[in-house]
């Protein structure tokens, strides 16, 4: 797993459980974790809380309705195919938080179009970062834990991004 993550820089990576907690992040993380509220090094560290919590990185993400709306449908999705423990109390609370100018930039409510590419746009102190992501989870894992885990990686959705990215992370 490190070495998945580490590999993927100077592109920020991350690996999460089932309920999002921080498990790993490799260098380039820093750019999105650095003013997240709670502390990465005490467990459990929920990356969904501290993305779309108001005190969190949601004062950073410019496209804040779209991206909420997109991640709320993908725990949805996941609480369906695994009813995992903690899941149901996770979306609960993701959905508890202020909804970003009304629902006057939100998706529309099945999200099928718009869930194909997603960009997140987060503001950073190196300016806009438009980014992509992708999930990793292990398909054939031979220990239990291992089905429990996925990676997520972010690539740059534009040249100014990928460049931003290579400075910021050296």
């Amino acid at each position: 797993m490190e070495a998945v993550l580490t590999g993927h820089e100077p592109n920020p990576a991350l690996a999460v459980n089932v309920r999002w907690e921080l498990l790993a992040a490799n260098r380039a993380m820093g750019v999105f974790l650095g003013d997240a509220e709670g502390e990465p090094e005490r467990p459990p560290f929920n990356v969904l809380k501290a993305t779309l919590h108001p005190d969190g990185l949601s004062r950073r993400i410019r496209n804040l309705a779209q991206w909420r709306a997109h991640v709320l449908r993908r725990v949805r999705r996941q609480l369906e195919r695994t009813s995992a423990a903690g899941l149901a109390e996770l979306l609960a609370e993701l959905e508890s938080y202020p909804v970003p100018g009304g629902d006057a930039d939100e998706p529309s409510p099945d999200g099928a179009a718009d869930d194909l590419v997603v960009p997140l746009r987060l503001s950073s102190e190196y300016g806009e970062l438009a980014l992509l992501y992708t999930t990793t989870v292990f398909g054939s894992p031979r220990d239990v834990t291992l089905d429990e885990i996925a990676i997520e990686t972010f690539f740059p959705a534009d040249p100014r991004t990928a460049a931003t990215m290579r400075v910021a992370v050296a």
